[in-house]
């Protein structure tokens, strides 16, 4: 148990290299077996004499062939041709098993694939699937997307069986991940016209500032936010412990967000929906944590 644990710091520490290393090493074997494919005609005879011709070019040139040929006198000639037939066989093998098409990638137990891969990051991960057309089924494989979206967002998601795989639903919860980054960003600029753009220009739109009320209405909620960027000064939020769940058409994230990190942290939830290939917000709802040992002490904004 030590030795597994010392191993597994050890691969921790040294990652960035560990990445580097699998994606040379996936990559020479794809490259191996793409230029050793076979020959579809004639592929046991042309092996067999190929397997010939390369035990023959093999054979050192000796400066004292006639040794050789004094031992074929002594055995009647037929050691040399049995020896010769032997190490022919072999090469004739190897050959063959080279030309029959099966890589070294494909003899790969699945589970130790897919292991190898959740070393990658995402970027890694797509570069590696434009490499060929073998790194990009081992890439595209399904576990190894899973893996990378409970390494990169989160594990409670785990008995969740998205429609169109994991690849689909790991791109989908990163793109609902940036735009929920963009939200911040307005707030920190004082952005009002971006605010505006940002919502859905729809009646049921709800907002929740963390000073308890509630606005309803596209245009309420608009103007909730006029008012904040006047009275406030840009706030710098440090976002933690975010939980994306992603739907067809409406995903909600949840967070937990610091002005400052020594003064608590506010419960955040935004709602959005997708129209026409863009997410809106359609619900944003803050709240300041209770203060350790004071239940009536609040944090708002």
């Amino acid at each position: 148990m030590e030795i597994a644990y010392s191993l597994s710091i050890a691969l921790q520490s040294h990652q960035p290299l560990i990445v580097t290393i699998i994606i040379t090493l996936l990559s020479l074997l794809a490259v191996r077996s793409f230029f050793k494919r076979p020959h579809k005609s004639n592929a046991t005879g042309t092996a067999t004499s190929s397997g010939k011709q390369q035990a023959r070019e093999a054979r050192p040139a000796s400066s004292c062939s006639h040794t050789s040929d004094s031992v074929v006198l002594l055995n009647g000639g037929s050691a040399g041709l049995a020896e010769e037939d032997m190490v022919m066989a072999d090469v004739s093998k190897v050959v063959s098993e080279i030309q029959s098409g099966a890589s070294m990638m494909e003899q790969l137990v699945p589970e130790i694939t897919t292991h190898a891969l959740s070393y990658l990051d995402y970027p890694s991960l797509c570069r590696l699937s434009m490499t060929n057309s073998l790194m990009r089924k081992a890439a595209n494989d399904d576990n190894a997307w899973k893996a990378l979206y409970h390494k990169d967002f989160t594990l409670e998601q785990d008995t969740v069986t998205p429609v169109n795989g994991w690849k689909a639903y790991y791109a989908a919860t990163r793109a609902i991940m940036n735009v929920n980054t963009e939200f911040f960003n307005i707030i920190k600029d004082r952005s009002l016209s971006a605010m505006s753009l940002f919502w859905l220009n729809v009646d049921y739109v709800k907002c929740a500032h963390a000073s308890g009320v509630l606005f309803s209405g596209y245009n309420a909620v608009i103007q909730s936010w006029q008012h904040a960027f006047n009275w406030e000064q840009g706030v710098d939020f440090q976002v933690r412990d975010v939980r994306a769940r992603v739907l067809t058409d409406v995903a909600w994230v949840t967070m937990k967000t610091y002005v400052d990190m020594n003064n608590g942290a506010f419960n955040m939830t935004n709602v959005f929906e997708s129209h026409k290939g863009r997410w809106y917000l359609v619900h944003h709802h803050s709240s300041g944590m209770l203060a350790t040992g004071d239940i009536g002490q609040q944090i708002v904004h």
